[in-house]
């Protein structure tokens, strides 16, 4: 795709960002974008939101899950950028209006207190790296139209990221298994999601050295202070105006958050 493409297809995201809305697929009308292009497209939707004064304080990771990979027929995860307006405190309300069809997804933060730069980035260099664990929702949105999305939709559209929140406890996670760790997510007092550490790519630390690794392939690292959600525990969970959830992670602590 040329730059004049890639820059109005990352215009076209920013506005169906910023007024709700949706649109279209974009692989239903460019059959020949590659993931390359779509990261591009996404590099110019990030580019819009900074312009307009929002700040990168993150990385997340998507896709993680082999039945995610099998339903977008890929063989690897993919990742976006979390910006300082998209996160919120443990307990607060998200006003559902500002998102256009989001779903909740239970995960494990990683909070970091050194760079991470790839190649070659080892699951220790990751727990070195690592000032605490917490665990936290992602509240996972798309501006591409009922949620018809291939591989290049979601990574132009920053992975599908909407919001994130983040619980209030920091736990080293070299005192925890980040396997075996379980989680449970509670909609309104029901469980509507179980999972466990290892649902990630095996483990959520082999996610983070992947995505610095593949950062490092495209000459960026990640940063001291950055947040970096490892992908989602369980599937994706529908939420509308007055649902309240929950999450709890074995030896982590929890995360809740509400919707009005």
């Amino acid at each position: 795709m040329d730059q004049s493409l890639i820059n109005e297809l990352g215009d076209e995201l920013y506005r169906a960002l910023t007024s709700a809305s949706m649109i279209d697929p974009l692989t239903s009308r460019f059959a020949d974008m590659g993931i390359e292009d779509a990261y591009q497209v996404q590099q110019r939707l990030i580019a819009r939101r900074i312009e307009n004064g929002e700040r990168v304080i993150g990385k997340k990771i998507g896709v993680t899950s082999q039945a995610v990979m099998n339903m977008l027929k890929v063989d690897q995860p993919d990742f976006g950028m979390l910006t300082d307006r998209m996160v919120l405190n443990q307990g607060e309300c998200i006003d559902i209006s500002t998102l256009i069809q989001p779903k909740a997804e239970g995960e494990i933060a990683f909070v970091l207190k050194e760079d991470l730069a790839g190649p070659g980035v080892t699951v220790a260099d990751v727990l070195r790296a690592t000032k605490g664990v917490m665990a936290c929702f992602e509240i996972v949105d798309s501006r591409i139209r009922d949620w018809q999305i291939k591989i290049q939709d979601t990574v132009a559209d920053n992975a599908s990221c909407g919001v994130f929140v983040l619980g209030d406890q920091l736990i080293d996670p070299r005192q925890l298994d980040l396997v075996t760790c379980g989680m449970l997510l509670e909609k309104n007092g029901a469980v509507v999601g179980t999972g466990a550490g290892g649902a990630t790519m095996g483990s959520p630390v082999n996610a983070v050295a992947w995505l610095a690794n593949t950062l490092g392939s495209l000459g960026m690292s990640l940063k001291a202070g950055e947040v970096i959600l490892s992908g989602a525990l369980s599937g994706m969970v529908p939420v509308a105006a007055g649902d309240n959830l929950s999450v709890t992670i074995g030896g982590i602590g929890s995360c809740s958050v509400r919707f009005a």
